[in-house]
């Protein structure tokens, strides 16, 4: 009887063993990650300090992040994806300019690429410090596993291209309101954006990079504004752990640093009241929403309301 119930108990001991996951893997087992390293199945990254600084895992990190750390047979985690990042874009500018003549672009997008590789370099110190607080799952499935930075990104795009494309054409030099937020001396461009910069008949190679700039550029707008909402959003509901509230606020100083590189935009757009009005607003908006977690955040203490 003893015999048959250990026969018995070792027959479903091995069933067990052979049983697997939906992904093809022995249950109980830790699954890999995209990057090769085991994954804990009990806690995510970011829920108590288990994220390795530099060591972003999908889901846990700006879509930036994802992307770069997932090229294959390479490591562009931090410096040398910035470094890539500048010189790709600074030669295509050059090679775009010298083809086709057109070096009226080269310095806005010089500044614009600046922009977006300084811009980069704060996401990964954002991410990194982010992710070894102590703070609820929610939080950082909030934060990054909703992406909602890609569709505040995708909206300031589009926006971008109908206020180039169609209303420049459209407006341009006509009488505005918005006219009074210009700095005294500087009247509106009475030539649409494009033509400005590219002449009449606008390359395509030329307009196709300068999308592109364009393109990082409203991602770490959009970027910039989630983490704001967000941070706005962790003091008013979330739970944290102990010392996770000074770096909290660092984030949010951090973020309020984020925006403000885009403040090196302003002087190419002085006379154009809509594009300075939306860039500068941007700058504005995260420095008050940010501001506002931040004085949440001394309010509160080390923790905050549920």
């Amino acid at each position: 009887m003893t015999d048959g119930a250990e026969r018995d108990g070792a027959a479903s001991g091995a069933a067990d063993d052979g049983r697997t996951n939906g992904d093809g893997q022995p249950r109980g087992e830790r699954r890999a990650r995209g990057d090769g390293q085991p994954r804990d199945e009990k806690r995510a990254r970011g829920d108590g300090g288990t994220a390795a600084a530099g060591d972003p895992s999908f889901g846990d990190a700006w879509v930036y992040e994802s992307i770069v750390t997932a090229l294959p047979g390479a490591n562009l985690a931090g410096g040398p994806a910035i470094a890539l990042q500048l010189g790709v874009f600074t030669g295509a500018i050059l090679i775009v300019a010298a083809a086709y003549d057109v070096w009226n672009a080269v310095v806005p997008g010089m500044a614009a690429i600046v922009v977006a590789a300084v811009g980069s370099y704060l996401m990964l110190q954002f991410g990194d410090a982010s992710r070894t607080a102590k703070a609820p799952p929610r939080y950082y499935r909030l934060l990054y596993g909703s992406s909602i930075e890609v569709v505040l990104a995708v909206l300031a795009f589009i926006a971008l291209l109908t206020h180039l494309f169609v209303y420049e054409p459209q407006f341009i030099g006509e009488p505005s309101p918005l006219t009074a937020l210009l700095p005294p001396g500087v009247t509106t461009a009475d030539e649409p954006l494009v033509r400005v910069l590219f002449g009449d008949e606008p390359p395509v190679a030329a307009v196709y990079l300068t999308m592109l700039v364009l393109w990082d550029l409203c991602y770490r707008i959009g970027t910039s504004w989630w983490a704001a909402v967000v941070s706005l959003y962790r003091e008013i509901r979330f739970v944290r752990g102990a010392g996770a509230a000074s770096t909290f606020r660092r984030l949010d100083v951090l973020n309020v640093g984020f925006a403000a590189t885009q403040i090196v935009m302003l002087p190419f757009l002085l006379d154009r009241p809509v594009l300075l009005l939306a860039v500068a607003g941007h700058i504005v908006a995260v420095a008050v929403v940010s501001g506002a977690a931040l004085t949440l955040s001394l309010y509160n203490g080390e923790v905050a309301a549920t």
